[in-house]
């Protein structure tokens, strides 16, 4: 689907394209490793570790990039003009700063042209373009589960961005305007979310959610310091902190806010508690 959707979006844009199948590249770096070390990773839904699942999403992602630079580098040649053509990233600022990526994959580029643009608003150009620009695939673009596509399809898996995100890509594009807009920090983000998402979800649920974007944001912070150059148009876009690295030394456990958070929590839920009591304290009673 992924393949006939590039194809046809190619045609509608005029651009040249190409279908490239990755798979004896991969099969030949992880034949290297298994000469090297005697062990023979495998994915999750063929019984492999975490470890071994994501190194091998790694493998793909990365070769990726590889491939596309080679391609920008050697195509003008084939064709028999002169120059190179650029490489254009893909990762857009949810992925960034959630750092839902593979350091040195198709994130990185020559340049970046939604490095700077939520996952959200980038759907909604999708659309809009889709009406208005003339091509009717950037409409089936948009209405594809996001995915990876780095791991075997099977009767019972598929992968997609959200499940292994752990949120959804509304919750990361809030979660990232409360973060770079706002400049909340997790107290100050739990505490603005449970008054957005009061009755949506529990005291304990927000905090959750918070805790866990601000582990992977923390912890992939690293990443951050190799992106690539992004045309930066909203007020939102991530920093690529070329010159402060100071943010991939975060302590991704969060001590002393995520302590705040929980006593938070229990004062919240205490007050929900209580009404609710006072609510059943005035109902009459049953006989």
């Amino acid at each position: 689907e992924t393949r006939t959707r590039a194809e046809a979006l190619a045609a509608e844009v005029g651009s040249k394209h190409l279908d490239v199948k990755i798979d004896t590249v991969v099969t030949a770096l992880t034949g290297l490793f298994a000469t090297i070390t005697g062990r023979v990773p495998r994915f999750k839904t063929q019984g492999g570790s975490p470890s071994e699942n994501l190194a091998l999403q790694n493998i793909q992602a990365r070769l990726r990039m590889v491939i596309a630079f080679l391609l920008a580098q050697l195509l003008p040649w084939v064709r028999g003009t002169s120059g190179f053509l650029l490489v254009l990233g893909s990762a857009n600022v949810d992925e960034g700063l959630r750092g839902y990526l593979t350091k040195y994959d198709c994130s990185s580029a020559d340049i970046n042209p939604i490095g700077g643009i939520s996952k959200s608003d980038i759907r909604r150009f999708l659309k809009w373009g889709a009406l208005n620009l003339g091509y009717p695939t950037l409409a089936e673009v948009e209405a594809a589960p996001p995915t990876a596509e780095l791991e075997p399809i099977t009767e019972n898996h598929r992968q997609t961005d959200e499940e292994d995100m752990g949120m959804s890509y509304d919750e990361l594009s809030l979660f990232g305007r409360l973060r770079k807009v706002a400049r909340c920090g997790p107290v100050s983000m739990y505490h603005k979310l449970r008054h957005e998402w009061a009755g949506k979800h529990t005291p304990k649920e927000i905090a959750e959610k918070v805790k866990k974007f601000f582990l992977y944001y923390s912890m992939n912070r690293h990443k951050m310091t190799t992106m690539t150059p992004s045309y930066h148009a909203e007020n939102y876009s991530p920093d690529d902190n070329r010159f402060d690295l100071r943010q991939f030394l975060y302590n991704v456990r969060w001590p002393w806010q995520f302590r705040r958070m929980d006593e938070a929590v229990e004062a919240d839920q205490a007050v929900i508690d209580e009404k609710l009591q006072k609510q059943l304290d005035q109902m009459p009673g049953f006989f």
